[in-house]
C-alpha cells in the first residue's frame, strides 16, 4: 500500500493539530520528498544517523519529534545542516517534523505514552499550552518513584529528593523532553514529585525548598515514545510498512 504525500501529510496533521500551538519551529512536512509514501521510519531526532538509517531501510519518509529547522537559526546551509539535507535530497526522503504537538496529543503524544510506560493516567493538565501532565499516584516515596523509572527507561536517572524522611508520592507531574521550566507549575498543581528530560541549576534548590521531589531522567529517553505511536497509527490505518528506529543518545 501507499499514499500521497500531500494526503499523508493531510492525516498528520489532523490528529496532531499544529495550528494549535505556538511552536520553536514548523510543524509538518519540512523536506519534500517523493510524491508516493509506502515506507515509514519514525525516531526522535532528524540526526545524520537516523537519516542514514533510514537510507538503508528504503524509507519513502521519515517521522520525527526533533525536525531540522528551529526559529532563531543561522539560515545558511552549511556544515552538520547540509550534510543532513544532501542524504534526504539525494534520497528523495521526505521528512516530517511536529514538536509541541507531539507532546501534547492525549493518547499518542510523548507525555501520554510516558504516563501509560509508567502506568499514570493524567486526570489535569498545567504549564505552558497546558503541555504538562499531572496524574494521582501511590508511590511510597521519591527514591521509590525514581527507581521505577530507571527501571522503566533503562537508564540512570538524576533524583532531587526533598530534605528530611522520604515521603509518600501521592500525585505525580510530568513533561518530556527539556521541561525543567514547568517545576514551579507542577508545584503550584499539587505535585509531590515532578519528571522530565533535563535538570538546571535553580530546579535543585526548589525542590528541596518545597518538599518537591525533581527527577531528570534524560532529554531523548523521555521522548521516545510518541514519534513510534503516531507514525505507527497512521501507517495501521493506511496499510503502510512502518519501523521505528532508536538512535541512541545519552542526554
Amino acid at each position: 500500500m501507499s499514499i500521497d504525500r500531500d494526503d499523508l501529510l493531510a492525516r498528520f496533521d489532523a490528529l496532531l493539530q499544529p495550528g494549535r500551538f505556538k511552536d520553536y519551529g514548523p510543524n509538518g512536512l519540512q523536506v519534500q520528498g517523493k510524491a508516493t509514501i509506502g515506507r515509514i521510519v519514525s525516531g526522535v531526532t532528524a540526526s545524520r544517523a537516523l537519516i542514514d538509517a533510514a537510507i538503508r531501510e528504503q524509507a519513502d519518509a521519515l517521522f520525527v519529534h526533533h525536525g531540522l529547522f528551529w526559529r532563531g537559526m543561522d539560515g545558511r546551509i552549511n556544515g552538520w545542516l547540509k550534510e543532513r539535507l544532501q542524504r534526504l535530497l539525494a534520497h528523495d526522503i521526505n521528512l516530517f517534523a511536529y514538536h509541541l504537538p507531539l507532546d501534547a496529543h492525549p493518547e499518542l503524544g510523548n507525555n501520554a505514552q510516558l504516563g501509560a510506560l509508567l502506568g499514570w493516567q493524567a486526570d489535569a493538565h498545567f504549564g505552558e499550552q497546558e503541555l504538562g501532565f499531572a496524574a494521582p499516584c501511590d508511590i511510597a516515596s521519591a527514591q521509590a518513584l525514581a527507581a521505577q523509572v530507571q527501571q522503566a527507561l533503562g537508564r540512570t536517572v538524576t533524583l532531587v529528593a526533598p530534605e528530611g524522611a522520604p515521603r509518600p508520592v501521592r500525585r505525580v507531574a510530568w513533561c518530556t523532553g527539556g521541561a525543567q521550566g514547568f517545576f514551579e507549575g507542577a508545584i503550584a498543581a499539587g505535585a509531590d514529585a515532578f519528571l522530565t528530560g533535563e535538570i538546571s541549576e535553580p530546579q535543585a534548590h526548589l525542590a528541596r525548598e518545597t518538599g518537591v521531589a525533581f527527577i531528570a531522567a534524560g532529554h531523548h529517553a523521555t521522548e521516545r515514545y510518541g514519534a513510534p505511536a503516531v507514525a505507527g497509527h497512521i501507517a495501521a490505518e493506511l496499510g503502510l510498512v512502518h519501523q521505528f528506529i532508536d538512535i541512541d543518545n545519552p542526554a
